[in-house]
Parts: structure tokens; sequence; C-alpha cells
């Protein structure tokens, strides 16, 4: 690599890492519904459809497949989030707003170059995920909280990657992930009474904490027309948030789901292409996330060992998606992703502050290859609100009645790729 191609490169990972902080997002749960530009306007598809080096944090073995490039995106995201309370018999009920922050600016940068002929290596920085509500209203006023309510959650990875060609069409891939994450919650202080730690709930300001997985990844070629591919991510183990060890379960222990999946691609003609992807996400095995608030009433506190959760339970994602190569210069995209909601109907009180409920994702974009080197990609993303309408999600302890939330989004996304000769 040229002094002149290392300064770009270290320049950009060095821009998109300072950035990184302002990362939100919600949409596969709380993961991204596509990695690169490219995927995301044909509908998140990526495991076997790989077109951009971001896409090497979906599947690392696709490291071989895409030359020597750097990629750096932008979204403009905007959540519309929200809740609507009845029944309840504590002065609960009413119509609350969580968008008290919008919108959000989000990064991503990857660069990927071969190491000769059977080795490639490749880092991506993304956020992979989060999750944002701000109640200026406060919903549990009525209980004796003050201020805004919500939550803050806001995770960096960092993922480089090595890949491999075991066999002539077929190649794996690792990828070591390290997770730089922070969280704050505002706004729910009469809920301190049913915490192991009560001053190490709520208005605690931003905490952080890092952690580590690994991702690896297959990709193989069957024909000229057929791509498979596979990818298996670890559960990622992060340290606690300290600040909030009255909150989360396992005194603030708040590890990232293990996630795996596989994807097929599908070359119809020389210019249009086929892809889709299947994605398992395990939520329910990470406490803090997956346990219910009912262990609240079987004696357990907020922040202890096993101690109450959101109640999310494992999703199945599936993504379809198309590309067509207009001409030379214009490539064209559309697809649909299809994520369960983990958002059970008797959770949705707590994931007031946290309602990752949406469901559908329709998607296009198109990239422009402006000259030799040098790519444009745009892409449009919308998911219909859905509403998670509560069924004995109230306790009686807090009144009794139902907690209907919901989300919609809307994202606008805009990246430059540079192919290197």
């Amino acid at each position: 690599m040229t002094l002149c191609r290392r300064a770009v490169v270290a320049l950009a990972l060095t821009a998109s890492a300072l950035a990184m902080p302002q990362t939100v997002h919600a949409t596969d749960g709380y993961f991204l519904n596509g990695m690169g530009a490219k995927a995301k306007g044909a509908g998140g598809v990526a495991i076997a459809m790989p077109e951009d080096a971001v896409s090497i944090a979906a599947n690392p073995a696709a490291a071989l497949e895409l030359g020597e490039r750097l990629d750096i995106g932008l979204e403009v995201f905007v959540p519309q989030r929200g809740a609507q309370i009845s029944g309840n018999a504590a002065g609960l009920n009413g119509t609350w707003s969580g968008n008290g922050a919008n919108p959000f600016i989000l990064p991503e940068i990857g660069y990927v170059r071969q190491l000769g002929d059977n080795f490639a290596a490749g880092i991506v920085l993304s956020g992979n995920g989060g999750m944002n509500t701000n109640y200026k209203a406060n919903p549990f006023a009525s209980f004796g909280a003050s201020g805004d309510a919500g939550v803050n959650l806001r995770q960096i990875f960092i993922t480089p990657t090595l890949a491999a060609r075991i066999a002539a069409n077929h190649s794996i891939g690792v990828s070591p992930i390290i997770v730089v994450q922070s969280f704050s919650v505002t706004g729910i202080q009469p809920f301190t009474a049913a915490s192991s730690a009560p001053a190490l709930m709520t208005n605690n300001g931003d905490d952080w904490s890092t952690g580590g997985g690994v991702r690896i990844g297959y990709l193989g070629h069957f024909g000229k027309a057929v791509s498979l591919g596979a990818f298996y991510q670890s559960k990622i183990w992060a340290g606690r948030f300290d600040k909030y060890a009255g909150l989360f379960a396992g005194r603030g222990d708040f590890d990232v789901p293990a996630s795996w999946g596989f994807g097929l691609s599908v070359k119809a003609t020389d210019r249009l292409t086929f892809g889709a992807d299947y994605k398992r996400i395990e939520y329910s095995d990470v406490q803090s996330v997956g346990n219910p608030l009912g262990r609240l009433f079987t004696g357990t506190p907020f922040g202890a060992d096993n101690g109450p959760g959101f109640g999310w339970r494992d999703i199945d994602v599936i993504k379809f998606g198309a590309a067509f190569k207009a001409n030379d210069a214009i490539t064209l995209r559309a697809g649909y992703g299809r994520s369960d909601n983990p958002v059970p109907a008797s959770e949705t009180f707590l994931n007031l502050l946290a309602p990752g409920v949406v469901t559908d994702h329709f998607t296009a974009g198109a990239t422009m290859r402006v000259k030799g080197n040098l790519e444009l990609t745009g892409y449009v993303m919308r998911a219909p609100r859905n509403t998670v309408r509560g069924a004995n999600s109230i306790p009686m302890p807090y009144g009794g009645g139902e907690a209907d939330v919901h989300l919609a989004e809307t994202a606008v996304g805009l990246s430059i790729g540079l192919v290197f000769q």
C-alpha cells in the first residue's frame, strides 16, 4: 500500500471512530438491518452477496471477494417511538412520546485488501446496535418521577478480519470483535425501591464498558451463478455498567447476544442478482435483556443475579434483496426484511424505555460509478409503525392496566467507495 493510500485509510478510520459516540439504532431488535450501504439498499442482504468493505462485518469470509477498497458511509436515522397507557389505577394513563432526541447521524467505515491469492484482511468500525428513548413528559411522573425519562445505549463495534481460501471457490474468515458501549437512564426514580442497589439505578450519567467476542464465516461459490454463505457470532462478553448495577441483572451485566445465520445469492443474468439471508438472534440468553419483569414479584430485585430484565425473546430475521446493473455506471437495488418482534405483549411496561418492535423493512438504493475508482451509493429505508398491545402488562403493584408501545423508523444514507487498483 502506498504512503498516500495508508494516510487516506488511517484518516478515515480515525474520523469514523471519533463520530461513533453518536450511534443509536434499532431495527432487528437493536441490531442493524444491514451492514454496508449496498446491503442496506438491498434489504440488508450480505451474507452471500457482499458488495462493499463493510459487508465483511456480516460475513468475514467475504473479504476475499472485494479486492482492495475503502467504504465510508453516513446515515440519517429518525425513529418514532412512544407508548399509550390505559386502565392504570396509579395515574399513568395517557399517550407518551419518546421522541425527545431526533435525528441521529450514524457513521460506518470498512477497509479490505488482498494479501496474495489466498488471504485477505480488513477492518470495520460500525455502530452495530443501540436504543434511545427520551420522554420529555415523564410517563412515571404520577409515581413521583422527575425530569425526562429514557435510556441511551450506544455500541461501537471494531471488527478486524482475516480470511483464507481453503479450496477453489471456498473461503473462511474470522473476526475478533471488540465492543465499546455506553449506557445511561433517567427518570425512573420510583423503581429504585425495587432495586438491590437503589443509588445505582437511574440518573447516574453515562457509564462505559468494553468487551470481546468472535465472528466466523464461510462463503462458497457453486458454478457461476450460486453462492452460499454462513456465519456464527459468539456472545460478546462485556464488563459491567457499574453505575447501573442496581438496574441490570448480575449487578450491571450487559453482554451482546449471540447470533448466527446463512445466506444465498443467485445470478439470474449477467445484470441481475437475487439474494436472501436468514439470521437468528439469541436475546434471551442475556439476562439483563431476556429475563422477564415478573422475577421482581418472586423476590428477586433489579440488579440481582438472575434479576428482572426487559423480557426480550429470541427472534428470526429474513431478508430478500435484488441488485440490477442498469449499465456500466449505475446499479439499482431494492429489498425487504422481516424480523420477529422481540417484545412479548406481557413485557411492554418496562419496554416503554426500549420499544424495539419494528418488524417490516422496505429498502431501495443505487450506486453510481463516478469515475474509475470512485463510487457513490445511496439508500433509503422505511420501517412502518408497529404497535405491540400489552396483555397483563402492568403489574398490579404498579396500578395494573395495559401499556402499548410502538416504533417506526426512517433512514437515508450515503456512502463513498474508493476502489484501489
